[in-house]
Parts: structure tokens; C-alpha cells; sequence
């Protein structure tokens, strides 16, 4: 029944994690619900597959990282360009978000981020992680981290201020 007992915790795990992994991926594909799924399906096939391994040592910063690197890879494949979502998505959970025409901005700028300084945003802010935790994640230097985090940042807050520049004005004497 040892095999039946790994399922069950696993079974276990993907229940308790699921919904945070979605909504890092939510995150990291800028509202694309069936890319994010996708990546979501692979971090817990290779969480399964390693589960005899890592399932002692804490599933969900192997998961996570696994996550990010899923989102980078398919970034990095030749000849993939990002869909324009443009429908409105399914979200997890967002009950605090009042501004939907925020949330649409937001998530523009996002997919205007280089693939890994958006996974660098994501993991800083919106999954509240530290420096250290970030760059294991990533596998690079927490200084990586930080200039990674500074850059996007600055293009986030040029995107967001483009965005509110060339928006509909109103008419002014």
C-alpha cells in the first residue's frame, strides 16, 4: 500500500497548491488562462514524477521552480510570439480588484517584460518570496535578482506611464 500512500500525498499536495501555482502562472503568462494551465500541468506531472524524492524536503519550492522554468522555456522557443488575450479571462481569484481597466493595463505591461525580469516580479511581489528564495528559484545570484527586480520595475513603471499617456483624454481648455 506504500504506492498508494505516495498518491494519497501527492493527491494531498496538488489539492493544497494548485490554486497558488494557477495563480503564479496567471501571473507569468499576463492572463493567459490556457497557457497558464499548461505550465500549471507541467509543474505537477514533474512533481509527480520526482515526488519519491522531494516529497520529504517541501514540494512547493520545487514546484515553483519548475513553474518558472516551464514559463522561460516556452518563451524561449523559436518562432513562439505571445497571443493578445482579449477576452475576459478566468481568474482564480481576484475579489479585491475594482478596476478592471487597471488589471488590463497591468497585465499589458507584464507581457511587454522580458520573460525572466516578469518571473522576477512575479516571484518578488505578487508571491511575496525574498531575494534568496528568488534566486534559487531562478538559479542565479540574488544580486541577479535584484538588477533583474530594479530593471523590470523601471520598464514596468515606463509601460504603466505609457499606457496612461496615450489613453483616452479628456478634453481640456
Amino acid at each position: 500500500m506504500r504506492g498508494g500512500d505516495r498518491e494519497a500525498e501527492f493527491r494531498e499536495y496538488v489539492l493544497a497548491d494548485r490554486t497558488r501555482l494557477l495563480r503564479t502562472a496567471m501571473l507569468l503568462t499576463a492572463g493567459d488562462v490556457h497557457t497558464a494551465e499548461d505550465l500549471v500541468q507541467t509543474a505537477c506531472t514533474r512533481v509527480y514524477v520526482h515526488w519519491h524524492r522531494i516529497r520529504h524536503e517541501g514540494a512547493g519550492p520545487y514546484a515553483h521552480r519548475i513553474l518558472v522554468n516551464a514559463f522561460l522555456d516556452e518563451r524561449r522557443r523559436a518562432g513562439r510570439h505571445p497571443e493578445l488575450v482579449t477576452a475576459d479571462p478566468l481568474e482564480p481569484r481576484e475579489p479585491d480588484v475594482t478596476d478592471h481597466a487597471d488589471l488590463m493595463a497591468v497585465r499589458s505591461a507584464l507581457l511587454d517584460l522580458a520573460p525572466r525580469q516578469r518571473a522576477v516580479l512575479v516571484l518578488r511581489y505578487f508571491q511575496d518570496l525574498d531575494v534568496a528564495t528568488c534566486a534559487r528559484i531562478l538559479e542565479c545570484t540574488e544580486g541577479t535578482v535584484k538588477s533583474q527586480t530594479a530593471k523590470a520595475l523601471k520598464r514596468l513603471k515606463d509601460l504603466m506611464a505609457d499606457d496612461q499617456a496615450s489613453g483616452p483624454t479628456t478634453g481640456s481648455s
